[in-house]
């Protein structure tokens, strides 16, 4: 490739299984030490480091100092969608892990992509709201309709407060377990939060997974209803 952006260095920040694992591991959200960075790519300290560096001069992730301790995390929402998008397409092409983990329904069933909610649930979000007319999509965007503001508003969420930060209230993410859209934004991180909140559902304490109680999958299917 001569002209235009170079996708080499960032495809080869990925390729390596060791990086992938540590990127993969970040997409839940948290920030995490080298040492645990390490034990997710199954390397050693210095190995965990190096890729650490690599990981961090092409952009794809950020360092946090807290007093003497040194956190990761991913650069950004950019780095998750394409990591997302990475995973999808790996998973329509077959290219799967030969050993599912005992997590894997779980996460297929609802997980959080770096701040947002995916899977199953978060493509529910999405259907149920594009369904029911609550977006005015066009090639270059999406919006919220008034309907689709007043269900929003219904939850508890400020979109006021949401649409007076510089992040776009909606953006549209490809989940790579159902292969179609979920939302993102910072909508998609409030309504996770929201979630939360009304305890509808809790973050598993390690990983990725998203654990809705009985109670809170019926609220949650009541306040997304499909077609």
């Amino acid at each position: 490739m001569k002209e235009g952006p170079d996708i080499t260095r960032i495809g080869a920040m990925i390729g390596d299984p060791a990086r992938a694992n540590m990127l993969t591991a970040l997409l839940a959200g948290r920030a995490l030490t080298a040492g645990e960075l390490a034990r997710e790519a199954g390397v050693g300290a210095a190995a965990a480091s190096e890729h650490l560096r690599k990981l961090e001069a092409v952009g794809l992730i950020a360092r946090l100092k807290q007093g003497r301790h040194h956190y990761f995390r991913l650069a950004g929402d950019e780095v998750a969608h394409m990591l997302e998008a990475v995973a999808g397409l790996a998973a329509h092409h077959g290219h799967l892990r030969n050993r599912p983990g005992p997590r894997d329904p779980e996460l297929r069933q609802a997980r959080v992509c770096y701040d947002h909610l995916a899977g199953t649930a978060g493509v529910r979000i999405y259907d149920s709201l594009a369904g029911r007319g609550g977006f005015a999509l066009t090639a270059e965007r999406i919006d919220l309709t008034d309907g689709g503001r007043a269900r929003i508003a219904a939850l508890g969420i400020d979109l006021a407060l949401l649409e007076a930060k510089r992040r776009p209230l909606c953006r549209t993410c490809l989940d790579w377990s159902e292969r179609r859209t979920h939302l993102a934004g910072s909508l998609g991180a409030a309504l996770l939060d929201r979630i939360i909140a009304l305890k509808w559902a809790n973050r598993a304490p390690e990983g990725r997974a998203v654990l809705f109680s009985a109670a809170g999958e019926q609220a949650f299917q009541d306040a997304f209803p499909l077609f």
